[in-house]
């Protein structure tokens, strides 16, 4: 089965084409050709080690393309004109140090900050604006070491939303986090797609929690199997035939066919 392609629709944010990664002499991702426009909320998913977190960084500009190209905005992931406009999440970024002591405030205020700009009153109406759409004003002053694990994704989700980026690549942002606390930062995710007008990439592992949120899924698998909306995911049937899985059934029926 062909994978399913969805059409882009507005402003092109990212473009990928013909894209090979290898990590350690083996290929990870290959022949990998998406686009992502303006306002979508796509979700990769796929087992462990289909390479989900190797596209993300690949498309942060982390890791050297064995052949291919991407664009952000037309540009190539290292370009410095994307300063502010991109926000990555990984998976450890809302695990700190035991020793490190910083309050959410100043956690969020981290996003505001580059090489050519100091920290100022725009930049704390921009820290206050994310604190508020992440909904942490409570505990904005509080240890993110004492917050729950959904509060700590929220927090490192505001400091990208401080730095106005436009375009949120998240690895993983659900382990580790109660339902409730998920269903919050699923929420939170898709009103920031709709009433923010921001473009959301996320891995996830949870395939029920993504059919609930995201607009559109990629099915990944060393190149992509699946790539369409939401409700024309596969079901499980359909999926083990994406990934070549035979029924095991017809091994054991042999089996007793020749005892």
């Amino acid at each position: 089965m062909q994978p399913i392609q969805l059409g882009a629709i507005g402003q092109q944010i990212l473009k990928i084409e013909n894209l090979s990664v290898r990590r350690s002499g083996k290929t990870v991702i290959k022949d990998i050709d998406l686009k992502i426009s303006k306002g979508e909320f796509v979700a990769i998913v796929g087992p462990n080690g289909s390479g989900k977190s190797t596209l993300l960084l690949a498309i942060v500009g982390a890791l050297k393309l064995n052949s291919g190209s991407i664009q952000i905005y037309g540009l190539p992931p290292v370009s410095g004109l994307h300063r502010g406009r991109i926000g990555w999440v990984s998976q450890a970024a809302s695990y700190l140090p035991k020793h490190v002591r910083i309050s959410v405030r100043e956690l969020v205020s981290l996003g505001t900050l580059s090489a050519k700009t100091a920290f100022c009153l725009t930049d704390q109406e921009r820290v206050t604006k994310a604190i508020q759409m992440v909904d942490l004003e409570d505990v904005q002053d509080v240890d993110v070491s004492r917050l729950s694990g959904g509060q700590r994704q929220r927090a490192v989700i505001a400091r990208a939303l401080a730095s106005d980026a436009e375009f949120i690549l998240l690895d993983e942002p659900l382990v580790g986090i109660d339902r409730d606390s998920r269903n919050s930062l699923l929420k939170l995710l898709d009103n920031l797609c709709y009433e923010e007008n921001k473009t959301i990439l996320m891995v996830s592992h949870d395939l029920t929690a993504m059919r609930k949120t995201a607009h559109r899924m990629i099915f990944l698998e060393e190149t992509i199997r699946f790539d369409g909306p939401t409700d024309r995911f596969p079901d499980l049937d359909a999926l083990a035939e994406l990934r070549g899985i035979n029924p095991a059934s017809s091994c054991i029926e042999t089996d007793s066919m020749e005892d």
